[in-house]
């Protein structure tokens, strides 16, 4: 397979692996927006979270955990970001699922996921709720 995250899983492609099990692999972002900016993937390829097997899921976050503790203890950030881009119009650029984790302090020029989308919907929510569940 051609996708870069499962090449780094199979170690054909180095990076700064910071955790890994059977099941998932944590490195540093090559190209970091904060301290520690982690990289968190299933082994398995899957595209995004829909195509995750179900037995998969829990793995992946309990190595998001995990690595999210690992970058507590080690820069003793003010919070954290962890975030999933699923699919490029959402800015997604490698085809395997991953999970970002980023370090925040009170000051680093950042916001929250709100500040990522201004796209509020012209429906109610409940006439959303009403699509969501039929």
């Amino acid at each position: 397979m051609d996708c870069l995250f499962c090449k780094i899983s199979r170690r054909e492609i180095s990076a700064e692996i910071i955790y890994e099990d059977n099941d998932t692999m944590a490195f540093l972002d090559i190209n970091p927006r904060a301290p520690g900016h982690t990289v968190v993937i299933p082994k398995q390829h899957a595209e995004n979270i829909l195509e995750l097997t179900a037995g998969a899921v829990e793995p992946l976050f309990l190595t998001v955990k995990k690595v999210t503790a690992m970058l507590k203890k080690a820069f003793e950030p003010d919070g954290f970001t962890i975030g999933i881009n699923h699919g490029k119009a959402s800015g997604q650029a490698v085809d395997h699922l991953h999970v970002h984790i980023f370090s925040r302090w009170r000051d680093d020029g950042g916001g929250s996921v709100h500040s990522v989308v201004d796209n509020p919907p012209k429906e109610s929510l409940e006439e959303i709720a009403l699509k969501l569940k039929n």
